[in-house]
């Protein structure tokens, strides 16, 4: 059995807590606690003491002053196999306190609400609970530090099969300081971004982010002489990869997890069934509507079945039985989707090294940060999560679309948001004909794309992430066959450009809006 004699329990989150105090206290352990984690407990049964009648002085300053107490502190931080420290622990009457169960004030829960002031914000900025918890992670040889509900059970049977050793209190107290480290980096970033009348700046002086590594280091970086790893974003939980677990195939790679992360970007941005393929970060093929599943998919391939081969595939719909037998005719090296069919597991489990995720979500992102680093700096910057709302696009040519160009311009446009900048995407019956992508000038983004298309080519739609700033890339995509085409507008030559489209008789849609993504 444990050694544990004695416990210290003051919780914010009380997720868990009476069953855990309940079963600590029936193996024999003394119960310590605070306020409402002490009423709590004592209103379900469970012995407890208060701190205040163990220290011998009351909480005060409306509760600011609870556990800052030698006789708390020392409990915590005297070692054990330390003759000073236990010689001072008897002459001041000072008991062992084994194990801490402590998390903190909700902070980030108080400041995010609208009507929160300064003095709020202050008032829920912990000063005990960091104290309680860094001292006992600093003694972890012999205490045990829990800060998250989830430990509980683990804490519990290791207790049981007395395996409750260093090492696991190290573990544990790893978990500790990281918990603090966060909850002091949030103090400072809310801090940092407020006026002196309290309002709040988008962005904080100075800005803390806390990145926890999802598994061993993965094989290498974008190439093999670089090491590389995946730290997940606790603050984007359900938006990211690292929320998707691989059901199959090989150790996911760093470039698997950058190309699957703009594939499922991508497909969770269209409204109807879809399929995005990926190579090298940029959507190869995509298609959406019309058909099966099994019949997108095909669309998406055969849109470039020679960049399909070896990249990411994603869904937005449960993958199908028929559809799992199409990819497994292509070498793919990822396929993420926010379900399988046992049928589609199946016929997959054949492709041992194709690798299966299992996404959490296919609802589009919206809200978060997005982060660059560049040499001796992080860039910071909203995600952009706009979605083109038809109603507030401009036709400035003299002949509008028609109905089937509105529908190859928007989901042409949609695409386009996720090419890497000069984007030009040309699109028919919701499938890319042609991709041209990171090119340095818009021009050449445009031949590229029309020579990929070829002859299919003929009465599409192309959308453009930014301004055409000359008339040369209309003219490059009406020689081309395009017949209308979508673009932010405000180029100095919007008129030159205008103009150029009513020559050619084609329809033009300003939004207002561009989508650089380099």
């Amino acid at each position: 059995m444990s050694n544990i004699k004695r416990a210290l329990i003051s919780v914010s989150d009380k997720t868990g807590i009476e069953a855990f105090a309940r079963a600590l206290s029936e193996r024999g352990v003394d119960i310590l606690s605070t306020g409402g984690t002490a009423k709590l407990l004592r209103e379900a049964g469970i012995p407890v003491r208060d701190v205040s009648d163990y220290t011998g002085f009351p909480e005060m300053m409306d509760g600011r002053v609870k556990t800052l107490n030698p006789k708390v502190h020392g409990g915590i931080l005297a070692r054990r196999d330390n003759d000073g420290d236990l010689a001072s622990m008897a002459e001041h009457g000072i008991k062992p306190i084994d194990l801490v169960c402590v998390n903190l004030y909700p902070f980030r829960e108080a400041v995010a609400k609208e009507d929160c002031t300064i003095e709020d914000a202050i008032e829920n900025i912990d000063i005990g609970g960091p104290c309680m918890v860094r001292a006992s992670a600093k003694n972890h040889k012999f205490v045990t530090i829990i800060v998250d509900p989830a430990d509980y059970a683990s804490v519990l049977a290791a207790m049981d099969a007395d395996t409750l050793d260093e090492s696991r209190r190290r573990a544990l107290a790893v978990k500790a300081f990281a918990h603090t480290a966060a909850y002091d980096g949030a103090i400072a970033n809310h801090f940092s971004a407020l006026n002196e009348d309290g309002s709040k700046r988008q962005f904080p002086d100075i800005f803390t982010r806390q990145f926890i590594k999802t598994a061993d280091e993965l094989r290498y970086g974008e190439n093999p002489h670089q090491a590389g790893a995946f730290y997940a974003d606790p603050e984007d939980s359900g938006m990211s990869l690292a929320d998707c677990p691989v059901l199959q195939g090989k150790a996911i790679s760093y470039n698997n997890i950058a190309d699957s992360d703009a594939a499922f970007a991508l497909v969770r941005d269209l409204n109807e069934g879809a399929v995005v393929i990926v190579k090298h970060a940029n959507p190869c093929g995509v298609a959406m509507g019309m058909g099966s599943q099994a019949e997108i998919y095909e669309r998406a391939r055969a849109a470039d079945s020679v960049s399909a081969f070896g990249g990411i595939a994603a869904f937005n719909r449960e993958l199908t039985e028929a559809t799992a037998k199409l990819i497994s005719e292509t070498f793919m090296e990822v396929v993420i989707a926010p379900g399988f069919s046992d049928a589609a597991r199946e016929v997959l489990k054949k492709r041992k090294n194709l690798r299966l995720m299992l996404a959490p979500s296919a609802e589009p992102v919206s809200g978060g940060l997005e982060f660059k680093r560049v040499n001796g700096g992080l860039l910071v910057q909203q995600r952009d999560a706009h979605i083109l709302d038809r109603k507030t696009c401009k036709v400035v040519t003299k002949r509008a679309p028609s109905e089937a160009e509105w529908n190859d311009m928007l989901f042409a446009w949609t695409v386009a948001k996720h090419v890497k900048s000069n984007a030009i995407v040309f699109a028919k019956n919701g499938t890319t004909l042609g991709v041209g992508a990171g090119q340095m000038n818009r021009v050449n983004s445009t031949r590229i794309a029309a020579h990929h298309g070829g002859e299919a080519i003929q009465g599409s739609a192309v959308a453009s992430d930014a301004f055409f700033p000359f008339r040369d890339g209309v003219d490059a995509l009406a020689d081309a066959g395009a017949t209308a085409v979508i673009q932010p507008g405000g180029s100095i030559r919007d008129e030159e450009v205008i103009g150029a489209a009513n020559e050619k008789d084609i329809a033009m849609i300003f939004t207002g809006i561009r989508h650089f993504r380099h």
